[in-house]
């Protein structure tokens, strides 16, 4: 789905989810943030963001899930906020957000609404800002955001803002997406006591040096080789049903399987001649409260 104007002057932008093919924890820092080191891959799952001009200066918002209408609650006015202040623009905008993505699922969708409203709005508004012009608000707006900016396949440090974009994964992978609807707080992920006794990573690697290799091992099959996250422990540990959803998807063919983010969304990697939809069908017939999303990997999209 690219990104497109109307007539009327009209933007409407893609906010692409994401998974985290990998994710460990690295150091929590002196700001109170974490070092991280991480696989983003951006997915065909997307809320849709409509950028329309308003000639009155106004700043306004619809969205689909009225519960995230409150201007406090959401990312995307935000981010509208935020860029007219870094750029002394006066002019206003209506953004409508039609809302696809998991809310509160490590899935990115907050962040991708904001990314979507700093790409639309950079060009509703003639600024004609670099992509690393648009990486500044986009991080003092959250972590993933930058990421979210254009997304596809990418290695990420730091925050997560450091980010080394790798080309489209071969192989035809796709994942299912199980949300059992569980809220589950980034910031108790982050602290739980369970994170500080994790073991090392599989084979007890620092893998950063083999994100370079996820080409390579996606189009031999072997993409489950990297999936790793550092929060299952805790997470899992105090919503036990996520691990049980994790070996549900295992034992229906999933190549791998783990927790996006901070959760409470699990995925399942396969391929074009796996039993993707028995493995949906499976998953409703344990889990009648999750909901599964059948997606496949995006490439970037243009800031």
């Amino acid at each position: 789905m690219p990104d497109r104007a109307d007539g009327r002057g009209r933007v409407v932008e893609p906010a692409r989810a994401k998974v985290n093919l990998y994710l460990d924890v690295v150091r929590r820092r002196e700001d109170g943030f974490h070092d991280i080191e991480t696989l983003f891959q951006s997915l065909d799952l997307a809320d849709e963001v409509t950028l329309e001009p308003r000639g009155d200066g106004q700043l306004t918002l619809d969205c689909s899930l009225p519960g995230l209408c409150a201007p406090e609650d959401n990312l995307a006015l935000r981010a509208a906020v935020l860029l007219r202040r870094h750029t002394g623009c006066g002019a206003g905008a209506h953004i409508s957000l039609e809302k696809r993505i998991p809310v509160a699922a490590g899935l990115a969708g907050g962040s991708a609404d904001a990314a979507a409203v700093l790409r639309g709005l950079n060009r509703l508004w003639g600024l004609g800002l670099s992509h690393g012009e648009l990486a500044a608000p986009a991080l003092e707006l959250g972590s993933d955001v930058p990421y979210c900016l254009a997304g596809g396949l990418a290695a990420a440090t730091g925050r997560g803002e450091c980010l080394t974009p790798l080309p489209p994964l071969p192989g035809g992978w796709q994942c299912v997406l199980a949300d059992p609807g569980i809220p589950v707080r980034a910031a108790r992920a982050y602290t739980h006591p369970l994170l500080e006794k994790c073991g090392p990573p599989p084979e007890g690697e620092r893998w950063t040096s083999r994100f370079r290799q996820a080409v390579t091992l996606a189009a031999g099959g072997r993409l489950g080789e990297l999936v790793f996250n550092r929060l299952e422990r805790p997470v899992f540990h105090d919503h036990p049903v996520l691990a049980a959803i994790k070996e549900t998807l295992l034992a229906c063919g999933a190549r791998a399987a783990a927790m996006s983010g901070s959760g409470s969304v699990l995925f399942g990697l396969f391929q074009e001649t796996d039993p993707v939809e028995e493995a949906v069908a499976a998953l409703k017939r344990s889990f009648p409260e999750v909901t599964a999303h059948r997606c496949r990997f995006s490439p970037e999209t243009t800031a």
